[in-house]
């Protein structure tokens, strides 16, 4: 299923209206069939559909600075660990500009999750709304299921194992 040029075209107005400047733009809605963007992660692999294909994706929008991403990235994963085998793919972008400071935060805190710094073409696809952390569940089938703005309990978080 193609993205509907005509909602995209509108919401591309809306966001350009002096009155919702800040506003979040219209990416995917609940139901749709994201396009996958292909991009790069911080280690050189690509990341694209086939990444994608047949398995529940989470893609978490976060930063090195923010502390509550810090904790929320904490269950992220956790949740990596326990879907280990799993049809769950964990993507996390790093809305940070430096790959090596992004490198230094991974290791310091043992995190293993994959990672891009191309934020623009997954935000276009899922959800332009800049708030951090922001967690995108997107089904087996494809599907956008849910956004999920802001820190989560890592009960909340690992209750995305039962998707895969």
């Amino acid at each position: 299923m193609k993205p509907d040029p005509l909602r995209r075209r509108i919401a591309a107005a809306l966001a350009a209206s002096p009155l919702l400047v800040g506003a979040p733009a219209l990416a995917a809605q609940a139901g749709d069939v994201v396009a996958w963007p292909t991009v790069r992660l911080l280690d050189g692999r690509a990341w694209g559909p086939p990444q994608a294909a047949d398995k529940a994706v989470l893609v978490v929008f976060w930063s090195t600075t923010c502390p509550f991403c810090l904790r929320h990235n904490a269950h992220i994963e956790k949740l990596r660990r326990a879907a280990s085998g799993r049809a769950l793919a964990i993507l996390t972008v790093a809305r940070d500009r430096d790959p090596a400071a992004v490198r230094a935060y991974l290791s310091r805190h043992g995190y293993g999750f994959d990672v891009t710094l191309d934020a623009a073409p997954l935000a276009a696809a899922l959800s332009e709304r800049r708030v951090i952390p922001l967690s995108v569940v997107v089904d087996r089938a494809g599907r956008l299921r849910e956004v999920v703005p802001g820190e989560m309990f890592e009960e909340d978080v690992m209750q995305w194992l039962r998707l895969a």
